[in-house]
Formats: C-alpha cells, structure tokens, sequence
C-alpha cells in the first residue's frame, strides 16, 4: 500500500463542518496528516491540489447493480468499477434482485461476489416481506443478524396498511430502518409519466402526484403510532416534500432523499417520447423540481442519491409506456450535485454533507470524516473541469442516460478506498 500527500487542497470536510485549504497525508489507509502545513514526513507521491476539492467519497442509498438476476444488463463487477469512477464509496443495493434477498443465503451470496471486486463498500437492504409479494413479513431478524442495514419493498407495493404497521413494529423493535419507496399502486395505476399538460398531450399513462401524497400520508400517520423510523426514498413533489418537512417539525423520526436526476429534469424533458427520460417515480413539473431543491437545501431532504439502473440498449427501443424505467446514474451523481453548486444551489460544503454525511446517518454507519487515523475513503475532485458527457464512454455497462451531450463543469480526478487509488482519471 504507497503513501499519498495532496498539497495545497481545498478540503470539505461535512462532519467537523470546516471548508478550508491544508494539505492531506494519506497511509497504511488511513489519514496521517491534515494540516496547513507541509508533514515533516515523505510519501511515495505527491499530488498538487491546487484548485481542487477533496472530500468523503460519495454514499449513494439507491444503485442496483443487476447481480443476481439480471447480468444481461450489469454486474456487481462492472458496476462497482463505474461507482469508483464516480467518486462513490458505498452503494446499498435494493433487495429486488432474483432471487430476492429476503434470506441470510441472499445476503451472504452477494457479499461474496462483491468481495471478489472490492474496492467499494456495499451494504444491503433485506425484503420487507417474503418474495416481495407484500404479505407475510420477511425474517427480519435474520436479515439483521446478516448485515442488513435496514428492510425495503422495493417498487413492490403491500397489501394492506395492516401489513405496514406490522412491518414497522417489528423494524422499531429491532432497531432499524424501513426505505419507503412512496408510491400508492392504485393511483399509480401501471403509468409511466407525470399527470399533466404534456402527459396528457402525449396520451401517456399517468402518475398523478396524489400517488406518493396518500402513500406518504399513511406511511406518516403509521410512524406516529409506532415510533418507527421511516426514510423516504427518491421524493418526486413539491406535496411530498411538505409532508416530510411537517413530519419531521413534529419530531417524526423521517428522513428523504432525491435522485440527482429530480433536481434537473422536468415532464417537459419527457417530450418527443424520449425514453430516457422514462423514470419512476416520472419526472414532475417545474414547480416540483424547485420545491426539491429547496427542500434539499433547507436539509428536510438529506441525502442525493443516483437511482442507478442500468439497462440494455433494448430496454429503450420500444414506444415510450413500454420501455424499461431507469437511468445509468452512477457516473452523473457527482457531477448533477457539482452543477447545484454552480447554480447557487447549495455550498461546496453542503454538496459534500448530502452526498456523504446524510446518506451516512441513514444508514446508522459512522459518517467519513477528513481527520487523523480516520480511514480514507475520499475523492479528489476538480470543479472546473469542462465536458461533455459521451455514454460510450460510461464505465457502467449501462449506457442508457437523457443527459448524453449534456456539458458538464466539474468531475472525479481521483478515488480513495481505504487509502487504495481504485480510480485516477486519465
């Protein structure tokens, strides 16, 4: 394992709350110096950082990897090299895989193919109930013991509010998270795009915002009976985000997140019947995605996620209600969340607490922090770096993305994982 030191380096730092230049040790895996001053020390490299950011590298709570189950469009493999080359340090991947991981075997199974790659850390959501099917409960204990960090039903709705409350009195009992993807299934009805004017005009399937408000709405009042903790995954409404922040100003123990992908795009970008732009939930309307990025700066909505799917080329050729949802999201994590930056969105420092710190408390896991002996897994980022964005040129094997030929300012120079470079751009 060499030694690093990387000079003269702009360093957030979202845990001790500190923006400022100092120069950053980095051995045996762990950080060994951060100070304004030079160490006293050598390193087997030295990396100037003038102009550049180094902060925690970037937790992302939704990205499926497609192993077990569908390696026709990924793989554990080529995905964890795409998150590395997305400044991404820790993945948790959703429990609908095939099978589903609603036993410790599943858990287990795809741990010891994520060893064989490394270089990421990968955490696991067990199934809320058996096969996904929203019935009996899976055993969550087990899950636990296992590694789980928490329980989710996916897209996979449940069959009943009986079966949430049961679902959140066993998650409180034990300790642990439930990641609520808030989507009623029968207002949503099997749509594909956003109720509204272009929707409509298109003669598209709706998704009417009412979908994630009453699902949200029963989610909440059931949180309030139980004491259950609840994180809403990838909110799409100006409603929904309301609802978190009122929950969240009575003590509820919620916490949200939105995909990178929410903050940018709107149902116009759904015109021409670009499936790219096919998302669940669907892109909203331009209100919603200013009422996201408000919440997101205020902090009701703690965490950005990618919301990484990665499909064939196939998936997308068919007409638009019939194609595949999803974008291959883990490569324009970082630099969606750099262009909040440049709008004026959000602080350099802020950027690094949603993408790091938030994602962390989530998760319960101890939030990366840039100080001595503390471990290092950290990305090195240039925020002036111009580009265009080409999918041929992704990592991921997934090439299916609405933002090809979009210019981007600001992208990953370098990946640490425990002090290992697992990526440099070249």
């Amino acid at each position: 394992m060499t030694s690093l030191l990387i000079t003269d380096v702009r360093v957030l730092d979202p845990v001790a709350g500190t923006d400022a230049i100092a120069s950053v040790g980095i051995r045996d895996g762990r950080i060994d110096h951060h100070d304004a001053s030079l160490p006293s020390t050598r390193y087997d490299e030295t990396i100037s950082g003038h102009g550049l950011w180094l902060m925690p590298s970037a937790v992302d709570l939704a990205a499926r990897f497609r192993e077990p189950g569908a390696t026709h469009k990924a793989s554990l493999a080529s995905e964890t090299r795409a998150a590395q080359a997305g400044g991404i340090g820790c993945v948790v991947l959703p429990p609908d895989t095939s099978p589903v991981v609603d036993t410790p075997a599943m858990v287990d199974r795809i741990r010891g193919i994520a060893a064989r790659s490394g270089g990421l850390d990968i955490e696991i959501l067990g199934a809320l109930t058996q096969g996904l099917k929203g019935e009996a409960l899976a055993s969550m204990s087990a899950l636990k013991r296992a590694g789980c960090v928490g329980y989710s039903q996916a897209f996979a709705p449940l069959r009943d509010a009986l079966v949430v409350r049961r679902a959140l009195e066993y998650a409180h009992g034990l300790g642990q998270v439930i990641h609520v993807f808030a989507q009623d299934a029968a207002l949503s009805n099997g749509g594909c795009a956003h109720e509204g004017p272009v929707g409509t005009r298109l003669g598209l399937p709706p998704i009417p915002v009412a979908a994630e408000v009453a699902a949200l709405r029963l989610w909440i009042s059931l949180v309030e009976d139980t004491g259950a903790r609840v994180h809403f995954c990838r909110l799409s409404t100006a409603s929904g985000a309301m609802l978190v922040e009122s929950a969240q100003s009575r003590g509820l123990p919620i916490t949200a997140d939105v995909a990178a992908h929410q903050l940018f795009l709107t149902d116009a970008d759904v015109e021409g019947f670009d499936a790219m732009t096919h998302v669940i939930p669907p892109l909203r309307a331009t209100h919603d995605r200013d009422a996201l990025r408000d919440a997101l700066q205020r902090g009701v909505i703690g965490s950005i996620c990618s919301d990484h799917q990665p499909h064939e080329a196939d998936a997308k050729v068919d007409p638009f209600p019939m194609t595949e949802p999803g974008i291959s999201a883990l490569e324009t994590l970082l630099p969606l969340s750099l262009r909040l930056v440049h709008d004026g969105i959000l602080s350099p420092l802020e950027v690094a607490a949603r993408l790091s710190l938030g994602p962390s408390q989530v998760l319960g896991r101890p939030a990366a922090a840039l100080k001595s002996k503390a471990v290092a897994n950290l990305v090195l980022v240039d925020p002036d770096a111009q580009w265009t964005l080409e999918p041929r040129e992704f990592v991921s094997r997934g090439r299916n993305t609405p933002f090809a030929g979009y210019g981007f300012k600001g992208r990953v120079n370098l990946t640490l994982h425990a002090g290992q470079v697992v990526y440099r751009r070249a």
